[in-house]
């Protein structure tokens, strides 16, 4: 299994970019978005889980940031509006058989990307 992230840059405040994590080798029940600052614990953007086919987000994020998925493709896409400089760090795929109650947490996920930088200016 491979997870391949890509799309990350320098964007201004207010700006966007799109993310894309290509997964081959096989399906899961859940694909996840995790980023990490410098000096802080990975923390949770979003994920679709499978289960039940719908998309969960952070509070952080929501209303701004929009994940999908090509089921034909085995990708997943990040696509990141109006975005801030606490936003500002590496951004990882994540694929995994997480249960509902576990979505959001970065335990539940098997296999990761290789992360992505994403820096936000002021």
């Amino acid at each position: 299994v491979q997870l391949q992230a890509s799309g990350g840059g320098l964007v201004q405040t207010g700006g966007s970019l799109r993310l894309t994590c290509a997964a081959s080798g096989r399906t899961f029940r859940g694909y996840g978005w995790f980023r990490q600052a410098p000096g802080k614990e990975r923390e949770f953007v979003g994920a679709f889980f499978g289960g039940n086919n719908r998309i969960y987000y952070a509070d952080s994020v929501k209303s701004r940031f929009t994940i999908s998925r090509d089921n034909r493709k085995n990708t997943l896409f990040l696509q990141m509006n109006n975005l801030k400089p606490e936003g500002t760090a590496v951004y990882y795929c994540a694929a995994g058989n997480p249960i509902l109650s576990s979505v959001s947490s970065d335990s539940a996920y098997i296999y990761w990307g290789q992360g992505t930088q994403v820096t936000v200016s002021s």
